[in-house]
């Protein structure tokens, strides 16, 4: 496999997670971080330090809508849910 050939494989996969997380807005960022030690707000982050790795001017809110496929507040209004008091208690138990 030639390097320019991982690369677009690497970007597939990507845009595929990114894509399955858009369609699955009933799972929650928590969630996410409790099962994966990972969220869409990571992946945000990640795309972002990527660009800045490369000089590429990207801020942290368009970072967060190249992942949410919408502004984080809009996404937050329409999908994000109260933590639980279980929820909340796997997080912090998986932060120790």
């Amino acid at each position: 496999m030639t390097e320019q050939e991982r690369l677009e494989l690497e970007a597939a996969a990507f845009r595929s997670l990114v894509q399955h997380l858009r369609s699955r807005p009933d799972v929650q960022n928590i969630d996410m971080m409790n099962l994966t030690g990972f969220c869409r707000n990571c992946l945000s982050k990640w795309f972002k330090a990527a660009a800045d790795d490369i000089g590429v001017a990207i801020t942290p809110d368009e970072a967060r809508e190249e992942v949410y496929g919408m502004p984080y507040a809009e996404w937050k209004t329409k999908y994000q849910k109260e933590a639980s008091a279980e929820q909340q208690a796997a997080f912090n138990k998986g932060k120790s």
